[in-house]
Protein backbone atom coordinates (compact mmCIF):
# COMPACT_ATOMS: atom_id res chain seq x y z
CA UNK A 1 0.00 0.00 0.00
CA UNK A 2 0.73 3.52 -0.63
CA UNK A 3 1.12 5.37 2.26
CA UNK A 4 -0.48 9.59 2.06
CA UNK A 5 3.11 11.58 2.24
CA UNK A 6 3.13 14.65 4.34
CA UNK A 7 2.26 13.43 7.66
CA UNK A 8 4.03 13.97 11.00
CA UNK A 9 4.74 10.80 13.13
CA UNK A 10 2.46 11.60 16.53
CA UNK A 11 3.60 11.60 19.47
CA UNK A 12 2.50 12.67 23.53
CA UNK A 13 -0.05 11.02 25.33
CA UNK A 14 -3.50 10.01 25.19
CA UNK A 15 -6.19 8.21 27.07
CA UNK A 16 -7.16 5.93 24.79
CA UNK A 17 -6.04 4.26 21.68
CA UNK A 18 -8.43 2.18 19.33
CA UNK A 19 -6.63 -0.29 16.83
CA UNK A 20 -9.13 -1.03 14.13
CA UNK A 21 -11.55 1.18 11.97
CA UNK A 22 -14.59 -1.03 11.24
CA UNK A 23 -17.80 -1.28 13.17
CA UNK A 24 -16.63 -2.02 16.46
CA UNK A 25 -13.80 0.53 16.41
CA UNK A 26 -15.71 3.40 15.07
CA UNK A 27 -18.33 2.99 17.96
CA UNK A 28 -15.76 2.65 19.99
CA UNK A 29 -14.00 6.28 19.45
CA UNK A 30 -17.81 7.37 19.58
CA UNK A 31 -18.31 6.19 23.13
CA UNK A 32 -14.94 6.66 24.39
CA UNK A 33 -15.27 10.51 23.03
CA UNK A 34 -18.47 10.73 25.06
CA UNK A 35 -16.81 9.83 28.55
CA UNK A 36 -14.54 12.94 27.14
CA UNK A 37 -11.66 11.02 26.57
CA UNK A 38 -9.04 11.70 24.06
CA UNK A 39 -8.94 9.31 21.64
CA UNK A 40 -6.89 7.89 18.60
CA UNK A 41 -7.42 5.46 16.03
CA UNK A 42 -5.48 3.83 13.43
CA UNK A 43 -6.26 1.45 10.96
CA UNK A 44 -4.17 0.41 7.70
CA UNK A 45 -7.38 0.61 5.39
CA UNK A 46 -7.60 3.90 3.60
CA UNK A 47 -11.29 4.51 4.90
CA UNK A 48 -13.49 2.92 7.59
CA UNK A 49 -15.25 -0.05 7.14
CA UNK A 50 -13.03 -2.91 8.29
CA UNK A 51 -13.29 -6.12 6.43
CA UNK A 52 -15.53 -4.17 4.18
CA UNK A 53 -13.07 -1.77 3.28
CA UNK A 54 -10.85 -4.94 2.02
CA UNK A 55 -13.50 -7.23 0.77
CA UNK A 56 -14.71 -6.07 -2.47
CA UNK A 57 -15.05 -9.60 -4.63
CA UNK A 58 -17.88 -9.91 -6.69
CA UNK A 59 -20.95 -10.57 -5.19
CA UNK A 60 -19.57 -9.56 -1.36
CA UNK A 61 -22.37 -9.28 0.59
CA UNK A 62 -23.52 -9.72 4.17
CA UNK A 63 -24.93 -13.34 4.92
CA UNK A 64 -26.96 -11.37 7.82
CA UNK A 65 -30.19 -9.47 7.12
CA UNK A 66 -29.50 -6.23 6.23
CA UNK A 67 -32.07 -4.47 8.34
CA UNK A 68 -30.41 -6.30 11.53
CA UNK A 69 -26.69 -5.41 10.49
CA UNK A 70 -26.87 -1.92 11.93
CA UNK A 71 -26.02 0.05 15.04
CA UNK A 72 -28.77 0.05 17.54
CA UNK A 73 -27.78 2.67 19.83
CA UNK A 74 -29.44 5.33 18.27
CA UNK A 75 -32.83 5.31 17.24
CA UNK A 76 -32.08 8.40 14.74
CA UNK A 77 -29.66 6.84 13.13
CA UNK A 78 -31.66 3.53 12.59
CA UNK A 79 -34.06 5.61 10.94
CA UNK A 80 -31.50 7.88 8.66
CA UNK A 81 -30.50 5.18 6.66
CA UNK A 82 -32.34 3.36 4.51
CA UNK A 83 -31.18 -0.20 3.38
CA UNK A 84 -32.07 -1.03 -0.06
CA UNK A 85 -31.93 -5.14 -0.54
CA UNK A 86 -32.83 -7.80 2.11
CA UNK A 87 -29.17 -8.65 1.57
CA UNK A 88 -26.71 -5.87 1.77
CA UNK A 89 -23.99 -5.57 -0.57
CA UNK A 90 -20.20 -4.83 0.01
CA UNK A 91 -20.83 -1.14 -2.05
CA UNK A 92 -23.98 -0.62 0.35
CA UNK A 93 -22.55 -1.52 4.00
CA UNK A 94 -19.25 0.65 3.21
CA UNK A 95 -21.65 3.78 2.20
CA UNK A 96 -23.41 2.74 5.52
CA UNK A 97 -20.15 3.05 7.36
CA UNK A 98 -18.76 6.43 5.65
CA UNK A 99 -22.59 7.71 6.25
CA UNK A 100 -21.90 6.81 9.92
CA UNK A 101 -18.22 8.15 10.22
CA UNK A 102 -19.61 11.35 8.41
CA UNK A 103 -22.86 11.84 10.77
CA UNK A 104 -20.50 11.86 13.91
CA UNK A 105 -17.24 13.22 12.60
CA UNK A 106 -15.39 9.71 13.11
CA UNK A 107 -12.66 10.61 10.67
CA UNK A 108 -11.07 13.37 12.77
CA UNK A 109 -10.01 10.91 14.97
CA UNK A 110 -8.40 8.40 12.92
CA UNK A 111 -5.26 8.17 11.05
CA UNK A 112 -5.88 5.67 8.19
CA UNK A 113 -2.88 3.48 6.05
CA UNK A 114 -1.41 3.45 9.45
CA UNK A 115 -0.23 0.00 10.67
CA UNK A 116 0.36 -1.11 14.22
CA UNK A 117 3.53 -2.88 14.92
CA UNK A 118 3.29 -3.05 18.90
CA UNK A 119 1.97 -2.36 21.71
CA UNK A 120 4.02 -2.50 25.14
CA UNK A 121 2.55 -1.77 28.86
CA UNK A 122 4.48 -0.40 31.29
CA UNK A 123 4.18 -1.34 34.82
CA UNK A 124 5.40 1.78 36.80
CA UNK A 125 3.94 4.02 34.64
CA UNK A 126 0.14 1.99 33.59
CA UNK A 127 0.29 3.29 30.34
CA UNK A 128 0.59 1.50 26.68
CA UNK A 129 3.23 2.86 24.17
CA UNK A 130 1.81 1.59 20.95
CA UNK A 131 4.19 2.50 17.49
CA UNK A 132 3.11 2.18 13.78
CA UNK A 133 5.00 1.60 10.67
CA UNK A 134 4.59 5.71 9.99
CA UNK A 135 7.27 6.45 12.96
CA UNK A 136 4.33 6.97 15.68
CA UNK A 137 4.73 6.22 19.37
CA UNK A 138 1.99 7.54 21.29
CA UNK A 139 1.46 6.64 25.28
CA UNK A 140 -2.23 6.13 26.16
CA UNK A 141 -3.68 4.43 29.72
CA UNK A 142 -6.33 2.12 27.66
CA UNK A 143 -5.72 -0.14 24.37
CA UNK A 144 -8.59 -1.11 22.73
CA UNK A 145 -7.93 -3.82 19.85
CA UNK A 146 -10.85 -3.54 17.17
CA UNK A 147 -9.12 -5.65 14.99
CA UNK A 148 -12.04 -7.21 13.62
CA UNK A 149 -12.42 -11.94 13.52
CA UNK A 150 -11.62 -11.93 9.72
CA UNK A 151 -9.18 -9.29 8.27
CA UNK A 152 -6.05 -11.63 8.12
CA UNK A 153 -6.29 -13.12 5.09
CA UNK A 154 -4.92 -16.37 4.55
CA UNK A 155 -2.38 -16.45 2.08
CA UNK A 156 -2.37 -19.98 0.16
CA UNK A 157 -0.14 -22.26 1.22
CA UNK A 158 0.57 -24.10 -2.12
CA UNK A 159 3.86 -24.65 -3.98
CA UNK A 160 4.31 -22.32 -6.61
CA UNK A 161 1.62 -20.12 -5.59
CA UNK A 162 4.48 -16.91 -6.75
CA UNK A 163 5.18 -18.57 -9.80
CA UNK A 164 2.06 -17.86 -11.93
CA UNK A 165 2.47 -15.42 -14.79
CA UNK A 166 -0.65 -14.12 -14.71
CA UNK A 167 -2.74 -11.86 -12.40
CA UNK A 168 -3.57 -13.46 -9.17
CA UNK A 169 -6.46 -12.14 -6.65
CA UNK A 170 -7.26 -12.93 -2.84
CA UNK A 171 -10.70 -12.46 -1.73
CA UNK A 172 -9.68 -10.77 0.97
CA UNK A 173 -7.76 -8.96 -0.60
CA UNK A 174 -9.73 -7.40 -4.13
CA UNK A 175 -8.57 -4.29 -5.92
CA UNK A 176 -10.57 -1.31 -5.76
CA UNK A 177 -10.53 -0.64 -9.07
CA UNK A 178 -12.31 -4.21 -9.76
CA UNK A 179 -11.61 -6.82 -12.12
CA UNK A 180 -12.66 -7.32 -16.00
CA UNK A 181 -12.68 -11.58 -16.35
CA UNK A 182 -14.81 -11.27 -19.89
CA UNK A 183 -13.01 -13.73 -22.25
CA UNK A 184 -10.71 -15.11 -19.60
CA UNK A 185 -10.22 -18.90 -18.17
CA UNK A 186 -10.52 -18.43 -14.41
CA UNK A 187 -9.34 -21.01 -11.48
CA UNK A 188 -10.75 -20.32 -8.50
CA UNK A 189 -9.62 -22.20 -5.33
CA UNK A 190 -11.75 -22.34 -2.34
CA UNK A 191 -15.51 -22.95 -1.80
CA UNK A 192 -15.99 -21.03 1.39
CA UNK A 193 -18.34 -17.82 1.84
CA UNK A 194 -16.26 -15.95 -0.29
CA UNK A 195 -15.82 -18.26 -3.30
CA UNK A 196 -19.49 -19.36 -3.26
CA UNK A 197 -20.49 -15.62 -3.42
CA UNK A 198 -18.15 -14.52 -6.22
CA UNK A 199 -17.73 -17.72 -8.33
CA UNK A 200 -21.37 -16.98 -10.18
CA UNK A 201 -20.48 -13.71 -10.42
CA UNK A 202 -17.23 -14.41 -12.11
CA UNK A 203 -18.77 -17.25 -14.11
CA UNK A 204 -21.31 -14.77 -15.99
CA UNK A 205 -18.57 -12.66 -17.27
CA UNK A 206 -15.68 -15.45 -18.05
CA UNK A 207 -14.84 -17.53 -21.02
CA UNK A 208 -14.54 -20.43 -18.32
CA UNK A 209 -14.14 -21.16 -14.45
CA UNK A 210 -12.38 -24.11 -13.26
CA UNK A 211 -13.63 -24.59 -9.35
CA UNK A 212 -10.76 -26.13 -7.39
CA UNK A 213 -13.49 -27.33 -4.40
CA UNK A 214 -11.13 -28.90 -1.19
CA UNK A 215 -14.07 -29.25 1.07
CA UNK A 216 -17.75 -28.63 0.17
CA UNK A 217 -19.97 -26.27 2.27
CA UNK A 218 -23.63 -25.84 3.47
CA UNK A 219 -25.35 -22.94 1.70
CA UNK A 220 -28.53 -21.77 1.28
CA UNK A 221 -29.99 -19.97 -1.67
CA UNK A 222 -30.51 -15.68 -0.32
CA UNK A 223 -33.51 -15.07 -2.42
CA UNK A 224 -32.37 -12.16 -2.06
CA UNK A 225 -34.41 -9.12 -3.11
CA UNK A 226 -34.81 -5.16 -2.81
CA UNK A 227 -36.92 -4.74 0.31
CA UNK A 228 -40.45 -3.12 0.39
CA UNK A 229 -41.55 -0.13 2.56
CA UNK A 230 -43.82 -2.19 4.38
CA UNK A 231 -41.12 -4.36 5.19
CA UNK A 232 -39.00 -1.71 6.66
CA UNK A 233 -42.34 -0.78 8.67
CA UNK A 234 -42.83 -4.05 9.70
CA UNK A 235 -38.85 -4.45 11.03
CA UNK A 236 -39.36 -0.73 12.96
CA UNK A 237 -42.74 -1.74 14.49
CA UNK A 238 -41.27 -5.20 15.60
CA UNK A 239 -38.17 -3.53 16.95
CA UNK A 240 -38.39 -3.60 20.66
CA UNK A 241 -38.88 -7.36 20.40
CA UNK A 242 -35.79 -7.18 18.19
CA UNK A 243 -33.99 -5.65 21.02
CA UNK A 244 -35.35 -7.74 23.99
CA UNK A 245 -34.13 -10.94 21.46
CA UNK A 246 -30.40 -8.80 21.30
CA UNK A 247 -30.24 -8.29 24.72
CA UNK A 248 -31.62 -11.70 25.85
CA UNK A 249 -30.03 -15.28 26.30
CA UNK A 250 -29.24 -16.25 22.89
CA UNK A 251 -26.23 -16.34 20.75
CA UNK A 252 -27.21 -13.27 19.10
CA UNK A 253 -27.84 -14.29 15.63
CA UNK A 254 -29.95 -12.82 13.44
CA UNK A 255 -33.76 -13.84 13.14
CA UNK A 256 -35.16 -17.59 12.27
CA UNK A 257 -38.54 -18.20 11.41
CA UNK A 258 -40.72 -15.92 13.65
CA UNK A 259 -37.54 -15.91 15.82
CA UNK A 260 -39.26 -11.91 17.04
CA UNK A 261 -42.52 -13.01 17.36
CA UNK A 262 -41.05 -16.06 19.47
CA UNK A 263 -38.16 -13.99 21.32
CA UNK A 264 -39.87 -13.51 24.96
CA UNK A 265 -40.67 -16.79 25.07
CA UNK A 266 -38.05 -18.48 23.79
CA UNK A 267 -35.35 -16.73 26.13
CA UNK A 268 -36.41 -18.77 29.10
CA UNK A 269 -36.28 -22.43 27.51
CA UNK A 270 -32.80 -21.37 26.04
CA UNK A 271 -31.64 -20.02 29.35
CA UNK A 272 -29.94 -23.33 30.22
CA UNK A 273 -26.99 -25.18 28.57
CA UNK A 274 -27.47 -26.45 25.02
CA UNK A 275 -26.71 -29.97 26.33
CA UNK A 276 -30.15 -29.36 29.09
CA UNK A 277 -32.47 -28.04 26.36
CA UNK A 278 -35.25 -30.35 26.32
CA UNK A 279 -37.92 -28.42 24.51
CA UNK A 280 -40.91 -30.32 23.69
CA UNK A 281 -41.55 -29.09 20.48
CA UNK A 282 -38.13 -30.07 19.22
CA UNK A 283 -38.68 -33.79 20.90
CA UNK A 284 -42.02 -33.79 19.13
CA UNK A 285 -40.66 -32.99 15.74
CA UNK A 286 -40.57 -35.78 13.11
CA UNK A 287 -42.05 -37.13 10.22
CA UNK A 288 -44.13 -34.60 8.29
CA UNK A 289 -43.93 -32.28 11.06
CA UNK A 290 -40.01 -32.38 11.01
CA UNK A 291 -39.66 -32.18 7.22
CA UNK A 292 -42.89 -29.26 7.45
CA UNK A 293 -40.45 -26.68 9.59
CA UNK A 294 -37.10 -27.82 8.16
CA UNK A 295 -38.96 -26.30 5.03
CA UNK A 296 -39.60 -23.20 6.35
CA UNK A 297 -36.19 -22.49 7.52
CA UNK A 298 -34.94 -23.15 4.14
CA UNK A 299 -37.76 -20.57 2.91
CA UNK A 300 -36.90 -18.52 5.19
CA UNK A 301 -33.45 -17.78 3.45
CA UNK A 302 -31.28 -16.88 6.94
CA UNK A 303 -27.67 -18.61 6.77
CA UNK A 304 -27.21 -17.43 10.54
CA UNK A 305 -31.14 -18.69 11.49
CA UNK A 306 -30.41 -22.30 10.70
CA UNK A 307 -28.69 -22.10 14.39
CA UNK A 308 -32.21 -21.55 15.95
CA UNK A 309 -33.36 -24.89 14.25
CA UNK A 310 -34.88 -27.00 17.79
CA UNK A 311 -31.73 -28.98 18.98
CA UNK A 312 -29.46 -29.05 15.07
CA UNK A 313 -26.18 -28.18 17.10
CA UNK A 314 -26.64 -30.69 20.01
CA UNK A 315 -28.49 -33.23 18.36
CA UNK A 316 -27.10 -35.31 16.06
CA UNK A 317 -30.25 -37.17 15.03
CA UNK A 318 -31.88 -33.94 14.36
CA UNK A 319 -28.90 -32.39 12.84
CA UNK A 320 -28.63 -35.58 9.88
CA UNK A 321 -31.98 -34.54 9.43
CA UNK A 322 -31.82 -30.94 8.69
CA UNK A 323 -28.24 -31.99 6.87
CA UNK A 324 -30.14 -34.82 4.38
CA UNK A 325 -32.47 -32.57 4.01
CA UNK A 326 -29.95 -30.11 2.52
CA UNK A 327 -28.20 -31.84 0.71
CA UNK A 328 -31.44 -32.91 -0.83
CA UNK A 329 -32.07 -29.63 -2.14
CA UNK A 330 -28.86 -29.47 -3.53
CA UNK A 331 -29.03 -32.13 -5.52
CA UNK A 332 -32.68 -30.43 -6.96
CA UNK A 333 -30.61 -27.62 -7.84
CA UNK A 334 -27.68 -29.32 -9.99
CA UNK A 335 -28.29 -31.61 -12.95
CA UNK A 336 -25.52 -33.69 -12.70
CA UNK A 337 -25.87 -36.44 -10.44
CA UNK A 338 -22.31 -36.48 -10.10
CA UNK A 339 -21.63 -32.99 -9.35
CA UNK A 340 -24.33 -32.94 -7.35
CA UNK A 341 -22.55 -35.78 -5.02
CA UNK A 342 -19.58 -33.85 -5.07
CA UNK A 343 -21.08 -30.66 -3.73
CA UNK A 344 -22.91 -32.55 -1.08
CA UNK A 345 -21.30 -31.65 2.68
CA UNK A 346 -21.01 -35.24 4.50
CA UNK A 347 -17.52 -34.50 6.62
CA UNK A 348 -19.11 -32.12 9.51
CA UNK A 349 -22.58 -31.39 11.10
CA UNK A 350 -24.88 -29.02 9.54
CA UNK A 351 -24.04 -25.24 11.17
CA UNK A 352 -20.53 -26.52 12.52
CA UNK A 353 -19.13 -24.60 9.79
CA UNK A 354 -20.47 -21.31 8.84
CA UNK A 355 -23.76 -21.58 6.55
CA UNK A 356 -23.15 -19.54 3.60
CA UNK A 357 -26.20 -17.92 1.78
CA UNK A 358 -25.71 -18.26 -2.11
CA UNK A 359 -27.26 -16.31 -4.88
CA UNK A 360 -27.22 -19.19 -7.51
CA UNK A 361 -24.60 -20.81 -6.46
CA UNK A 362 -25.11 -24.24 -6.91
CA UNK A 363 -26.99 -23.54 -10.30
CA UNK A 364 -23.72 -21.99 -11.58
CA UNK A 365 -22.64 -25.81 -12.18
CA UNK A 366 -25.34 -26.47 -14.71
CA UNK A 367 -23.13 -23.90 -16.78
CA UNK A 368 -21.32 -25.07 -19.76
CA UNK A 369 -18.03 -23.00 -19.16
CA UNK A 370 -18.30 -24.11 -15.37
CA UNK A 371 -16.17 -27.43 -14.36
CA UNK A 372 -15.78 -28.05 -10.57
CA UNK A 373 -12.64 -30.06 -9.34
CA UNK A 374 -12.88 -32.31 -6.31
CA UNK A 375 -9.50 -31.47 -5.23
CA UNK A 376 -10.13 -34.16 -2.32
CA UNK A 377 -9.57 -36.96 -5.18
CA UNK A 378 -7.77 -34.86 -7.78
CA UNK A 379 -5.22 -33.04 -5.15
CA UNK A 380 -3.00 -29.87 -6.19
CA UNK A 381 -0.08 -30.95 -6.66
CA UNK A 382 1.54 -26.70 -7.26
CA UNK A 383 0.89 -23.87 -9.01
CA UNK A 384 2.42 -23.63 -12.62
CA UNK A 385 3.41 -20.38 -14.82
CA UNK A 386 0.60 -21.31 -16.43
CA UNK A 387 -2.13 -22.63 -14.25
CA UNK A 388 -2.91 -25.27 -11.84
CA UNK A 389 -1.55 -28.67 -11.76
CA UNK A 390 -2.79 -31.83 -9.97
CA UNK A 391 -2.47 -34.79 -9.24
CA UNK A 392 -4.02 -35.61 -12.87
CA UNK A 393 -3.49 -33.04 -15.45
CA UNK A 394 -2.12 -29.68 -15.92
CA UNK A 395 -5.38 -26.37 -16.12
CA UNK A 396 -4.36 -23.67 -18.08
CA UNK A 397 -5.55 -20.38 -17.14
CA UNK A 398 -5.61 -16.49 -17.97
CA UNK A 399 -6.19 -15.41 -13.89
CA UNK A 400 -6.22 -17.49 -10.51
CA UNK A 401 -8.56 -16.33 -7.55
CA UNK A 402 -7.85 -17.20 -4.02
CA UNK A 403 -10.64 -17.56 -1.79
CA UNK A 404 -8.51 -19.00 0.86
CA UNK A 405 -10.70 -17.33 4.11
CA UNK A 406 -8.90 -15.92 6.71
CA UNK A 407 -6.56 -16.63 10.01
CA UNK A 408 -9.54 -15.95 11.64
CA UNK A 409 -10.28 -14.53 15.06
CA UNK A 410 -6.59 -14.72 16.12
CA UNK A 411 -4.25 -13.69 13.23
CA UNK A 412 -4.90 -9.51 13.25
CA UNK A 413 -4.10 -9.59 16.94
CA UNK A 414 -1.30 -11.87 16.79
CA UNK A 415 0.64 -9.64 13.89
CA UNK A 416 0.80 -7.31 16.36
CA UNK A 417 3.66 -7.45 19.30
CA UNK A 418 1.80 -6.53 22.24
CA UNK A 419 3.39 -7.34 25.49
CA UNK A 420 4.19 -5.95 29.41
CA UNK A 421 6.57 -7.30 31.74
CA UNK A 422 4.28 -10.29 32.50
CA UNK A 423 2.63 -11.25 29.80
CA UNK A 424 3.72 -11.94 25.66
CA UNK A 425 0.33 -12.29 23.76
CA UNK A 426 2.14 -14.73 21.06
CA UNK A 427 3.69 -16.83 24.09
CA UNK A 428 0.56 -16.64 25.97
CA UNK A 429 -1.78 -17.51 23.10
CA UNK A 430 1.08 -20.10 22.08
CA UNK A 431 -1.33 -23.38 22.36
CA UNK A 432 -4.50 -21.35 21.74
CA UNK A 433 -6.26 -18.11 23.03
CA UNK A 434 -7.17 -17.61 26.60
CA UNK A 435 -9.19 -14.36 27.47
CA UNK A 436 -11.90 -13.68 30.52
CA UNK A 437 -15.13 -13.21 28.87
CA UNK A 438 -13.82 -12.72 25.24
CA UNK A 439 -12.72 -9.14 26.35
CA UNK A 440 -9.51 -9.23 28.70
CA UNK A 441 -6.13 -11.31 29.06
CA UNK A 442 -4.34 -12.23 31.83
CA UNK A 443 -1.21 -9.74 32.10
CA UNK A 444 -1.91 -7.14 29.72
CA UNK A 445 -3.99 -4.69 32.18
CA UNK A 446 -6.14 -1.99 29.95
CA UNK A 447 -6.11 -3.57 27.35
CA UNK A 448 -9.23 -4.46 25.67
CA UNK A 449 -10.81 -6.72 22.88
CA UNK A 450 -13.71 -6.52 20.95
CA UNK A 451 -15.38 -9.76 20.08
CA UNK A 452 -12.51 -11.43 21.05
CA UNK A 453 -11.76 -15.55 21.69
CA UNK A 454 -14.06 -16.77 24.08
CA UNK A 455 -16.96 -14.27 23.39
CA UNK A 456 -20.10 -15.25 20.64
CA UNK A 457 -17.97 -13.33 18.54
CA UNK A 458 -18.00 -14.82 14.54
CA UNK A 459 -21.47 -16.90 15.95
CA UNK A 460 -22.86 -13.70 16.25
CA UNK A 461 -24.44 -10.70 14.29
CA UNK A 462 -21.06 -8.80 14.62
CA UNK A 463 -22.48 -5.15 14.86
CA UNK A 464 -24.86 -6.05 17.57
CA UNK A 465 -22.04 -8.18 19.45
CA UNK A 466 -19.39 -5.46 18.66
CA UNK A 467 -21.54 -2.83 20.21
CA UNK A 468 -22.39 -5.26 23.56
CA UNK A 469 -18.78 -4.58 23.98
CA UNK A 470 -18.24 -1.18 23.43
CA UNK A 471 -20.35 -0.72 25.83
CA UNK A 472 -18.98 -2.80 28.58
CA UNK A 473 -15.12 -1.14 27.81
CA UNK A 474 -16.95 2.78 28.32
CA UNK A 475 -18.79 1.39 31.33
CA UNK A 476 -15.63 -0.33 33.16
CA UNK A 477 -13.79 2.83 31.81
CA UNK A 478 -16.34 5.11 33.42
CA UNK A 479 -16.52 3.13 36.58
CA UNK A 480 -12.49 3.09 36.91
CA UNK A 481 -12.63 6.84 36.61
CA UNK A 482 -15.25 7.57 38.93
CA UNK A 483 -13.36 5.02 41.44
CA UNK A 484 -9.71 6.83 40.97
CA UNK A 485 -8.49 3.15 39.41
CA UNK A 486 -5.77 3.53 36.78
CA UNK A 487 -5.18 -0.57 36.41
CA UNK A 488 -8.02 -3.35 35.90
CA UNK A 489 -6.95 -6.82 34.55
CA UNK A 490 -8.17 -10.44 34.70
CA UNK A 491 -6.80 -12.46 37.60
CA UNK A 492 -5.18 -15.23 36.03
CA UNK A 493 -7.37 -18.39 37.86
CA UNK A 494 -10.68 -16.96 36.66
CA UNK A 495 -9.18 -16.45 33.33
CA UNK A 496 -8.66 -20.72 33.57
CA UNK A 497 -11.97 -20.76 34.75
CA UNK A 498 -14.07 -19.29 31.99
CA UNK A 499 -11.39 -20.95 29.15
CA UNK A 500 -12.59 -24.19 30.85
CA UNK A 501 -15.91 -22.94 30.50
CA UNK A 502 -16.06 -22.14 27.05
CA UNK A 503 -14.26 -25.91 25.97
CA UNK A 504 -16.97 -27.63 28.27
CA UNK A 505 -19.64 -25.78 26.37
CA UNK A 506 -18.68 -26.50 23.39
CA UNK A 507 -18.18 -30.18 24.00
CA UNK A 508 -21.39 -30.89 24.37
CA UNK A 509 -22.34 -29.60 20.90
CA UNK A 510 -21.42 -30.49 17.95
CA UNK A 511 -19.46 -27.52 16.76
CA UNK A 512 -15.48 -29.65 17.68
CA UNK A 513 -16.74 -31.91 15.30
CA UNK A 514 -15.97 -30.00 12.35
CA UNK A 515 -12.54 -29.08 11.65
CA UNK A 516 -13.20 -25.71 10.54
CA UNK A 517 -12.01 -21.75 10.81
CA UNK A 518 -13.64 -21.88 14.09
CA UNK A 519 -10.74 -24.20 15.41
CA UNK A 520 -8.40 -22.81 13.71
CA UNK A 521 -8.25 -25.77 11.35
CA UNK A 522 -7.87 -23.83 8.21
CA UNK A 523 -4.52 -22.37 9.58
CA UNK A 524 -1.10 -24.95 9.30
CA UNK A 525 0.39 -25.49 12.80
CA UNK A 526 -2.51 -23.56 14.57
CA UNK A 527 -3.71 -24.88 17.70
CA UNK A 528 -6.98 -26.40 17.41
CA UNK A 529 -8.82 -25.24 20.28
CA UNK A 530 -12.50 -23.86 19.51
CA UNK A 531 -12.18 -20.33 19.85
CA UNK A 532 -16.08 -19.17 19.90
CA UNK A 533 -17.87 -18.82 22.93
CA UNK A 534 -21.54 -21.27 21.85
CA UNK A 535 -22.87 -21.09 25.22
CA UNK A 536 -26.34 -19.61 26.38
CA UNK A 537 -26.72 -15.90 28.12
CA UNK A 538 -23.43 -14.67 27.22
CA UNK A 539 -24.46 -11.28 28.35
CA UNK A 540 -26.09 -11.88 31.59
CA UNK A 541 -22.85 -13.76 32.31
CA UNK A 542 -21.07 -10.62 31.61
CA UNK A 543 -23.69 -8.42 33.15
CA UNK A 544 -23.05 -10.28 36.49
CA UNK A 545 -19.68 -10.56 36.66
CA UNK A 546 -20.10 -6.58 36.74
CA UNK A 547 -22.52 -6.53 38.88
CA UNK A 548 -20.61 -8.53 41.68
CA UNK A 549 -18.14 -5.95 41.62
CA UNK A 550 -16.27 -7.03 38.60
CA UNK A 551 -15.57 -10.49 40.08
CA UNK A 552 -12.99 -11.89 38.89
CA UNK A 553 -10.88 -8.93 37.62
CA UNK A 554 -8.22 -7.33 39.99
CA UNK A 555 -8.55 -3.35 39.82
CA UNK A 556 -6.00 -1.02 41.16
Amino acid sequence: MVKAEGREPIRGELDAVIVGAGFGGMYAIHKLRELGLRVQCFDKAGDVGGTWYWNRYPGCRCDIPSLSYSYTWSQDLLREWTWTEKYATQPEILAYARFVADRYDLRSSIEFETAVLSAVFDDSTNLWTITTDRGDSVKARYLVMATGCLSMPRQPDIKGADTFRGPTYHTGMWPHEGVDFTGKSVAVIGTGSSGIQSIPVIAAQAKHVTVFQRTPNFSVPANNRPLTDEERKAWFDNLPNYLRMLRGTGMDVTEAPGAARRAASAAAAQSAPPQQQRGSMAMALEGEALQKRLQEFWDASTGTGWLGFPRMLVDKTMNNAASDFVRGKIAERVKDPDVAARLMPHDHPMGTKRICVDTEYFETYNRDNVRLVDARDEKIVEITPKGVRTIARDYDVDAIVFATGFDAMTGALLSIDIRSDHCDLRTAWRDGPKTYLGLMVAGLPNLFMLTGPGSPSVLSNMISSNEHHVEWVAETIGYMRQQGLTRIEPEPEWQERWVAHVNKVAETTLFPQANSWYIGANIPGKPRVFMPYVGMNYRGKVRAVVQENYKGFALA
